[in-house]
């Protein structure tokens, strides 16, 4: 994984012990014994008194790359070295002159203190060394999960890195078993599976449930492994190696995943112990514990990723309530409008009704004609939030295509002023209609629908006496329509909302509306590949304008 490339892994062993010891004792047997030779072939002692100072070069260059035990041995062969080739009587371990004794014994303590000040300074530079690398391997991880936005792919860097960091410590394979919606376990993130969802075998989804409710760390030993593509092995099974007669286990180890003392889920480590590549101090598979300072970082990296999955689960854990928090309120905010914007105009219309129908009372003319103007009015009124509701679920469900024609914009707007006459007879209306306008392709009833929606919003929301401004002009390859009014305008903070569904402005819930009509409008609008917005206007009101793309018609092209 690319995300992967710049986390380190942790430091690899360079070999058994008894290696290390046996390259440490050569360099300083040898080492001292060089000094002696060239001592001694260029007599360079006793003619400079000091120049037994020399082997401290050798003690203290050892002490800082090899460490305390080079450094040690070092210089107890150099004063043995020093003594039976190069003080008298030659050849021996006898010291003729007590001063010399004295000299011999001072240049031993000399060398063992140098070299354990160097050995030290040496531990505490590699001790740096490795806090930084490992400070670093930390940093990388939560870099690299911090820019992953699914909680799948960050449990997927999560394992990678496992494998990546801590290979040299036996680590072949990790999985992250986390529980599902019912408490079951189920892998989440596998290292090694390439494409293919892992598959537990009976044996090991008991363990993980085990480990998951006791927190504790269960080693297998002899469960078979459900049949895998990418691996075959038994865990703890012994295996000779081609190469060698040296045995490698493999194995499993079920490690809780805990935030404290909660238990998250449980991480799968598929282990390689091989005494060629691992010793005691830097595997996995012999005494891991937590107390152990030589694994203290795995637990540490361990830790630290616990807390990335926590913090994705989390995350995506409040995302889940904040989608149901925003479902709900817009739930609630459909029932309450939808129940309000239906409830008035059936009670007009039933109130109507039931007037007309009363035996007892005998209407004139103007009455029942009244009443049947006002069961018209409501009926339409119902019929547009039935039609906005539809438009709006059609919308939302890409199924509102426009079906585009050529068609004047100024006819097109004369043709909604026409049959918007019963709501705009006790209104100033002015219109702004350059000759010029060219044809715009469109969908006239789609766009029928816009202007009706803005103009009956302008009407709703000012004074009988307020005027109502429509205006159509050309900008560029843009055809801008506005729709301007003079009411008490819109707040800066609701100018961007204003077109969310149900969003109804502060102060203007006792106006009637679902809060529809403008997400209607700029469904339909953005349909037709343009841009609807508000803003208020200059001395009061507010003005919505919307564009539509404008193209050179056939006729205009031809010529």
């Amino acid at each position: 994984m690319s995300k992967l490339e710049r986390i380190p892994s942790v430091e690899a062993r360079e070999g058994p012990l008894w290696r290390r010891y046996l390259i440490d004792s050569i360099l300083a047997i040898s080492g001292s014994l060089l000094i002696t030779v060239l001592l001694f072939a260029l007599r360079l002692y006793p003619s400079i008194p000091n120049i037994s100072l020399t082997y401290l070069l050798l003690v203290l260059a050892l002490g800082s790359t090899r460490g305390l035990f080079a450094a040690v041995l070092s210089a107890l062969v150099a004063f043995f070295s020093f003594d039976f080739f190069l003080i008298q009587p030659l050849y021996t371990l006898t010291i003729a002159k007590p001063e010399e004794w004295i000299a011999l014994f001072v240049f031993l303590a000399t060398a063992i203190i140098t070299g354990q000040l160097a050995s030290a300074l040496h531990h505490r530079a590699e001790q740096a060394s490795r806090q930084a690398r490992e400070t670093r391997i930390l940093y990388e991880l939560v870099r690299a999960t911090n820019n992953e936005e699914e909680l799948e792919r960050q449990l997927s860097v999560v394992v990678h890195s496992v494998v990546d960091v801590f290979s040299s410590w036996g680590v072949r394979d990790c999985t992250i078993l986390l529980p599902d919606a019912s408490g079951k376990l189920t892998v989440r993130a596998n290292a090694i599976s390439s494409g293919e969802q892992l598959v537990l075998s009976p044996d090991e989804e008991a363990t993980a449930s085990w480990v998951m409710k006791q927190a504790q760390t269960v080693e297998l030993h002899d469960v078979s492994l459900a049949p895998q593509q990418s691996t075959g092995y038994a865990p703890r099974a012994i295996v000779r190696s081609t190469v060698s007669l040296h045995e490698v286990r493999r194995y499993l180890r079920m490690i809780p995943l805990t935030l404290g003392t909660k238990v998250i889920g449980v991480l799968r480590l598929q282990l390689e112990d091989d005494p060629r590549h691992f010793t005691h101090e830097k595997s996995l598979g012999v005494d891991w514990e937590r107390t152990n300072p030589s694994t203290a970082f795995f637990w540490t990296f361990l830790e630290q990723a616990t807390s990335v999955i926590e913090r994705a689960r989390l995350r995506n854990e409040s995302l889940q309530i904040e989608l149901l928090q925003r479902t709900d309120a817009l739930r609630a905010a459909l029932l309450s409008s939808i129940s309000h914007d239906l409830k008035t105009p059936l009670s007009s219309i039933k109130a109507a009704a039931s007037s007309l129908l009363q035996a007892d009372v005998q209407w004139d003319e103007e009455a029942r004609h009244s009443f049947a103007e006002a069961i018209e009015h409501e009926a339409d009124r119902l019929n547009r939030l039935v039609g906005n509701l539809l438009d709006m679920s059609r919308i939302e469900g890409g199924a509102l295509k426009p079906e585009k024609e050529w068609y004047p914009v100024d006819e097109l707007i004369h043709d909604v002023l026409g049959h918007m006459q019963p709501v705009l007879q006790d209104r100033t209306l002015v219109t702004d209609l350059p000759a010029d306008l060219p044809p715009v392709e469109l969908d006239y009833l789609q766009m029928d629908q816009v202007l009706t929606n803005l103009i009956e919003n302008a009407v709703r929301y000012t004074l009988p006496a307020s005027p109502i401004k429509v205006r159509a002009r050309l900008e560029g390859e843009q055809m801008v329509i506005s729709v301007a009014d003079r009411g008490p305008g819109v707040p800066p903070v609701d100018l961007e909302r204003i077109f969310d569904k149900f969003y109804r402005v502060l102060g203007t819930q006792r106006t009637t509306g679902s809060g529809l009509g403008l997400a209607v409008c700029k469904g339909l609008v953005e349909a037709h590949g343009g841009h609807i917005w508000a803003e208020n206007r200059e001395g009061g009101g507010a003005v919505f304008r919307f564009t539509l793309p404008v193209r050179k018609t056939r006729v205009e092209t031809n010529d």
